[in-house]
């Protein structure tokens, strides 16, 4: 069942429902919105509510996707309900397993989850951390839930900073590079339209080849960059502003500001 209803909730629902981990019938959900609800009722068929309290109490498995800003609320609304044989997880960044446990006042198997955008297209990258009184079985369900939506790796709790850093934030710098490949096109003479089709298609493989081929970025890198050719005078480039660099202090300063918002 899930608690909040937005767009990693419903991907979550679509890719359980394709990959036959779940039936329609068998999924739970509620949200504020009732045009939210009702849209995801008609397009995937579950039981939708806009009560809290009675979805997570009719759940084995309660999946928190509110807003971090109203979790504390949420929890202790529906914390009465919850028994230590359910088990909760939660997607919600910056709010600890410790935190969730004691707003659920003590009660419940509790796990977190990041995931990321992506997992809209069930492209996702997730970590799952274990918390109080989860067990292996709890972590397999877990696993195989955001298996669906794309590729998960377990970690502990304290670990999983690093992970926002680089895969919640991410999705963001792709943007940005492909923003950048694209107005690189235009100023070249290519128009804004092909460009950036040329842009995300050019990462998309490029993803899929260092996915499939599972070979090193760095080898499929000089394999690109033929002596004296094209790609490495642009690698050139690349280096000397530092392009390595700002990459690793971009995703050193998202997981140093996700370390302060979960201590606030």
């Amino acid at each position: 069942g899930f608690v909040g209803a937005g767009n990693i909730a419903e991907a979550l629902i679509r890719g359980l429902i394709a990959a036959g981990v779940a039936q329609a019938k068998q999924i739970f959900a509620a949200d504020v919105s009732e045009e939210r609800i009702e849209a995801l009722r008609s397009r995937y068929k579950i039981h939708t509510s806009t009560d809290n309290v009675r979805t997570a109490q009719q759940c084995h498995v309660v999946v928190l996707a509110v807003k971090p800003q109203i979790a504390e609320g949420v929890c202790r609304e529906i914390g009465k309900g919850i028994t230590n044989h359910q088990l909760v997880v939660s997607v919600l960044a910056g709010v600890t397993t410790g935190q969730i446990h004691e707003w659920l006042g003590g009660r419940g198997r509790i796990m977190r989850v990041m995931t990321n955008t992506p997992a809209v297209v069930l492209a996702g990258a997730s970590a799952v951390a274990p918390g109080p009184g989860v067990t292996e079985r709890d972590i397999r369900l877990v696993e195989t839930m955001f298996g669906a939506v794309g590729e998960v790796v377990a970690l502990d709790e304290q670990d999983l900073d690093a992970v926002t850093g680089l895969s919640g934030s991410g999705p963001a710098f792709v943007c940005l590079a492909v923003e950048a490949l694209a107005d690189g096109g235009v100023k070249a003479g290519l128009t804004r339209e092909i460009s950036l089709r040329l842009a995300v298609q050019t990462v998309l493989g490029t993803a899929l080849l260092m996915k499939e081929g599972k070979e090193h970025p760095g080898v499929l890198k000089d394999k690109v960059a033929s002596p004296g050719g094209t790609t490495i005078a642009g690698l050139h480039e690349l280096e000397k502003g530092r392009f390595r660099g700002l990459l690793i202090s971009a995703v050193e300063a998202a997981t140093r500001r996700s370390r302060e918002l979960g201590r606030r």
